[in-house]
């Protein structure tokens, strides 16, 4: 590769183990194997500080969607390390200047980075305040060493070693889960609930209109079921107020006349009439807007 081509990017969803300590394991906070939202970036020494930017201001987009609190922590050379002392504090400067520029405090942690060059860790606060480690971003001098990589630089008869970035901005996607799980309390945000939608008939009348609602929001896309069991309507309605489906769609005759369905929001006591359109243009913009 030539210098004109770098920053180059590689992202990757993959599968990772680590043979950890049975007494260790716990549900999916820590597993043995787990799937990471990894990326690796080749980039310039010059570019180091516009690219750990970049992927700080990709954490905080993610994070916030998620409504998470975060910190930062800038974990410097250790003790015993690999490379030499000036690359480090290039390194350390840039990473510096990166979490400046980026606004937001933080903390130094020293001696904490890894044996191949700094690192930022980001832990997250779940809705009961407790701390984890999830997204990661890592300089690494070593591996492009060890691999011989070089590009051509703009003197062409020189050519450079690149710096790698490692990072991940969900980290474990079972422990994100996880943590997920418990910040929610289950109940999920519609745009990443399973359990989007449930069509409530009110007699078996209405069965056959519930069906139709049921088949059109899901070839809209969505998750959506349906109450055909003979249980009164309120019964109905109490169990998907309990399973904590988003919406519950209740539909007797005489919204099967007029083509309309009676919304009921999960949280809410109120109800409103809809027709279908409306309410699929209603479910598009929660999901555009990531609520």
């Amino acid at each position: 590769h030539a210098f004109a081509e770098l920053p180059l990017r590689l992202a990757d969803f993959g599968v990772l183990h680590r043979n950890e300590a049975s007494g260790a394991l716990t549900g999916l906070t820590r597993v043995r194997r787990f799937q990471q939202d990894d990326a690796h970036i080749f980039c310039r020494e010059s570019q180091i500080k516009d690219e750990v930017r970049g992927v700080l201001e990709f954490i905080d987009y993610a994070y916030r969607i998620f409504g998470f609190t975060y910190e930062l922590k800038l974990s410097t050379r250790p003790e015993k390390y690999l490379g030499d002392l000036a690359t480090w504090e290039k390194a350390e400067a840039a990473l510096t200047e990166a979490l400046n520029e980026f606004g937001k405090p933080w903390q130094i942690n020293e001696g904490d980075g890894a044996f191949y060059g700094p690192k930022i860790d980001i832990s997250v606060s779940d809705a009961l305040k407790r701390k984890f480690q999830c997204a990661t971003l890592q300089l690494d001098f070593q591996l492009p060493d060890r691999f011989n990589l070089g590009y051509s630089a703009e003197d062409e008869a020189k050519t450079e070693r690149p710096v790698m970035i490692h990072r991940a901005i969900l980290g474990s996607v079972e422990r994100m889960f996880a943590i997920l799980l418990e910040h929610y309390k289950g109940k999920w945000p519609f745009w990443l609930s399973p359990r989007q939608a449930i069509v409530c008939p009110v007699s078996e009348k209405s069965q056959p209109y519930a069906l139709q609602v049921r088949d059109h929001i899901y070839r809209a896309g969505y998750y959506v079921d349906v109450d055909t069991t003979d249980r009164k309507i309120q019964k109905k309605v109490r169990e998907a107020q309990l399973a904590q489906y988003n919406f519950i769609l209740v539909v007797g005759e005489e919204e099967a006349k007029s083509g309309q369905v009676s919304v009921r929001v999960r949280d809410q006591g109120d109800h409103s009439n809809m027709s279908i359109e409306d309410l699929l243009k209603h479910f598009k913009e929660k999901l555009e807007a990531f609520q």
